[in-house]
């Protein structure tokens, strides 16, 4: 009994007595290792944190490398201004020079029908071409529009314009000049340049399409006049289109009918006429 007893008591004395280093560094292993293994949490987050960084560096470069702008947005102003500047627009000091107003304007409304930009950013870009005089004159106009809340439009603009720098006399004869404008022996195409050049001076009379269309067939020759009667034209480009149209075919047929006068007909007479004199007798 002694004996049993005296085994137990050695048996748990053995599996109590543990050299206390020995637990001390197990106990500093196992929080070692918890340290440096953070939870699977965190580290999913770390994960995440770092693939948002990665893709936000990323971003604008794809973007800016493989990716154009929308179409029919022009990259934004800077980039509408960068068109219009490609066209070498003269600037414009003002003055008293009637002429030199009249080129300015003349070579700021060829560019503009080149670029389908808004009547706003026209009178924009146009003005941006404007120094001394001339800017401060634009800077009061456009300070007197803002005030009295008026729509900014092109023809607006050119009225301003032809007001301030061209004289009333020379206003008033551009305005005769293109009331009796007419094609005559000139082309579609010649009638049409001279049409578009003199309506800058009388804006009113072709304020709307319909009847800038009106106006530019009523100076048509009276043969195209008559081929468009019937025609359904919505805008001025199908107007100066069915024009030229017209008159090739016209041109096609007057060309036809000069060749067949000039065809046997023509020359059984010329055989006629060119036939020896009778012979007469003696008597």
């Amino acid at each position: 009994m002694e004996r049993g007893r005296r085994g137990r008591g050695r048996g748990r004395g053995r599996a109590r007595w543990v050299p206390v280093d020995h637990v001390m560094d197990r106990e500093s292993e196992v929080e070692q290792h918890d340290e440096e293994a953070p939870p699977v949490d965190q580290v999913a987050t770390a994960i995440n944190r770092m693939t948002d960084i990665l893709e936000r560096m990323a971003g604008p470069q794809g973007q800016g490398q493989g990716q154009a702008p929308p179409v029919g947005q022009e990259g934004g102003g800077d980039r509408a201004l960068e068109r219009f500047q490609r066209f070498g627009p003269p600037k414009f000091l003002g003055g008293s020079d009637p002429e030199a107003a009249e080129m300015w304007l003349e070579r700021i409304t060829d560019i503009f029908s080149a670029l389908d930009y808004t009547e706003d950013r026209q009178i924009s870009f146009a003005t941006f071409q404007f120094e001394g005089p001339a800017r401060a004159w634009w800077n009061m106009v456009r300070t007197k529009w803002e005030v009295e809340v008026i729509p900014r439009t092109w023809q607006r603009f050119v009225r301003e314009f032809n007001a301030k720098y061209l004289p009333p006399i020379v206003q008033e004869k551009r305005e005769e000049a293109f009331s009796k404008c007419r094609q005559g022996l000139q082309s579609v195409a010649e009638y049409e340049t001279q049409f578009t050049k003199l309506a800058r001076y009388a804006p009113e009379l072709v304020a709307t399409e319909q009847r800038r269309i009106r106006k530019f067939i009523q100076g048509l020759n009276v043969e195209l006049q008559e081929g468009l009667a019937t025609a359904r034209i919505e805008t001025f480009g199908e107007a100066i289109e069915m024009a030229q149209r017209l008159e090739s075919a016209k041109a096609l047929v007057r060309n036809f009918q000069a060749k067949r006068k000039g065809g046997p007909s023509g020359s059984r007479e010329f055989g006629k006429s060119s036939a020896p004199p009778p012979k007469y007798g003696r008597g």
